[in-house]
């Protein structure tokens, strides 16, 4: 079983940063690549960043590389989301993910944490 603890997320002004957190509770958890998504209402879910355990290897959405970085904390089982320069377009529920590194689908999501930016 895997479960997925969001933090981090508020209500901050244009250009502001946040940090979320994913803490991870699973075996094995190196074994999952993990990901962050948002969902803004009325739009679909998206894909923001994605990394692995092991290795340097992220990837990024255009609208995020430059502003947003990925990192991950081994000893503590926990994934970062650094957001630079926010935007009122980020505003959204933010969620973390994590799928086995042989699926091409997430099959575990956290409760997500909403980030408001206001203009």
């Amino acid at each position: 079983q895997v479960q997925l603890v969001e933090s981090g997320g508020g209500l901050v002004q244009a250009g502001d940063s946040l940090r979320l957190s994913c803490v991870v509770s699973a075996r094995n958890f190196t074994r999952y690549f993990m990901g962050w998504f948002r969902q803004a209402p009325g739009k679909e879910r998206e894909f923001v960043p994605g990394t692995r355990w092991i290795g340097s290897t992220t990837y990024y959405s255009d609208f995020v590389k430059g502003r947003f970085t990925i990192s991950r904390d081994n000893a503590k089982n926990t994934v970062y989301l650094q957001m630079n320069n926010l935007k009122p377009e980020d505003t959204a529920i933010y969620y973390c993910a994590a799928r086995e590194e042989v699926r091409a689908t997430y099959d575990y999501w956290g409760q997500g944490t909403q980030v408001t930016v206001s203009s």
